[in-house]
């Protein structure tokens, strides 16, 4: 398989440094849309890395905000620096790749197995729970609040879900092997600007994920030394 020809040998080479023995676990990881050798990789822990393909035997950087096992992480499609994570300790919160805090918290009140960017939408996100009941967000509408809840199983623990990358459908699974496509509704699925062309799409949405960002530093001011502007839903 040829991914596994290439990871292998890296996943060999990165246990050979002295500096990674005793650290906590890596539970998963995810690769930057823009760049194919920049990854985050989720831990037991809570904290979250910032790794390279470049180098085999330390951290980019490392960010701390979860206090319980990370699930899930993803890179938004749209915005190179944006990436999001998904804990046990009932959070999601977005980074800024370049930022060491949070930019936003969202509370979920359950343990959060798993979350997923829309591919067709820098704002739009999806969060499910260990209760089988998935959140989905749109950040240009509403900031604090979920747009859509629901639960999709009765019986088992919701265990991944995912966007396809075309059709609005919306995909989850759970622990007794189950698989449910749900079909988004279509104020979840606008598009900013109708063009035929990927670039003028890809474009518009990172204005549209911008100017969100702009009216958060916009609204909080300058941030002090350490602190991060964090919108927590209810």
């Amino acid at each position: 398989v040829p991914w596994q020809s290439q990871l292998w040998p890296w996943l060999s080479l990165s246990y050979q440094g002295p500096s990674i023995a005793g650290l906590a676990g890596g539970t998963c990881f995810d690769f930057n849309k823009f760049s194919d050798h920049t990854f985050v990789v989720g831990t037991e822990e809570g904290t979250v890395h910032k790794c390279s393909k470049a180098y085999n035997s330390q951290y980019l950087e490392t960010y701390e905000g979860h206090y319980m096992s990370v699930y899930s992480v993803k890179w938004n499609h749209f915005h190179p620096r944006l990436f999001l994570s998904a804990s046990a300790d009932w959070t999601v919160k977005m980074w800024d790749h370049a930022e060491k805090h949070p930019l936003m918290s969202f509370e979920i009140n359950a343990v959060v197995a798993d979350v997923a960017w829309a591919p067709y939408s820098s704002t739009v996100f999806a969060a499910g729970t260990t209760e089988s009941k998935v959140h989905i967000y749109d950040l240009h509408l509403n900031k604090h609040e979920p747009m859509c809840e629901q639960k999709v199983f009765g019986k088992g623990k919701l265990t991944h879900l995912c966007f396809n990358p075309k059709d609005p459908v919306l995909l989850v699974g759970n622990d007794r092997g189950e698989i449910l496509a749900l079909k988004l509704s279509p104020n979840l699925r606008k598009a900013p600007v109708r063009s035929d062309d990927p670039k003028v799409r890809a474009q518009a949405e990172l204005d549209k994920i911008e100017a969100l960002l702009a009216t958060m530093e916009k609204k909080e001011g300058p941030a002090a030394p350490g602190a991060s502007a964090a919108a927590t839903s209810s």
